[in-house]
């Protein structure tokens, strides 16, 4: 079987308008504006990435803040046309990834209790809810649940990585 190769690089500001049209087709009206986009990449704190198909075309992306021991992952988003293809996944393992190098050991986010895919994602990496946050969501008044990793360097976690990276390799090639 052939691997599906895409590449995951740093966002720039060339990037943002593009992200912006996948921000309108996956988010409607509660999408975030450039600016917002344009703040977040110059914020030392951030660090966001864009995926990108053989074809070079941005499908995906994603972002997160880095605050001392913590990574909190503020958003990861597929096109529509390119969902079920692993994106998400090789986006979050690239976080994770960037997370061992440079020594975070808790990763969080907040993830619409609707949303059942992502969920199962988070889940599959360890992560687990710790509560939830009731009315999070402005667009529909939806609650989020907060998902938490343990510590990502106790070898509970560093098996499952393990073993969950292993399996995305076999299927997505990421340069």
């Amino acid at each position: 079987m052939d691997r599906n190769v895409v590449s995951i690089k740093k966002m720039t500001r060339d990037d943002i308008d593009r992200i912006v049209e996948l921000e309108q087709q996956i988010y409607g009206d509660h999408h975030w504006s450039k600016q917002s986009f344009l703040d977040e990449i110059s914020n030392e704190l951030a660090r966001y990435y864009t995926l990108r198909n053989s074809e070079n075309e941005i499908c995906a992306y994603a972002g997160c803040w880095q605050i001392l021991e913590e990574t909190h992952i503020t958003n990861i988003a597929v096109s529509p046309e390119h969902r079920r293809k692993k994106y998400a996944e090789a986006l979050l393992n690239h976080i994770i990834k960037k997370c061992y190098k440079e020594k975070v050991k808790y990763i969080t986010l907040e993830v619409r209790v609707s949303n059942t895919p992502a969920i199962n994602l988070y889940s599959k990496y360890g992560f687990t809810s710790f509560g939830t946050r009731k009315g999070y969501y402005q667009d529909n008044n939806e609650d989020a649940l907060i998902m938490w990793t343990k510590n990502i360097f106790y070898n509970e976690f560093k098996e499952l990585y393990s073993k969950v990276n292993a399996e995305l390799e076999e299927q997505l090639a990421v340069k």
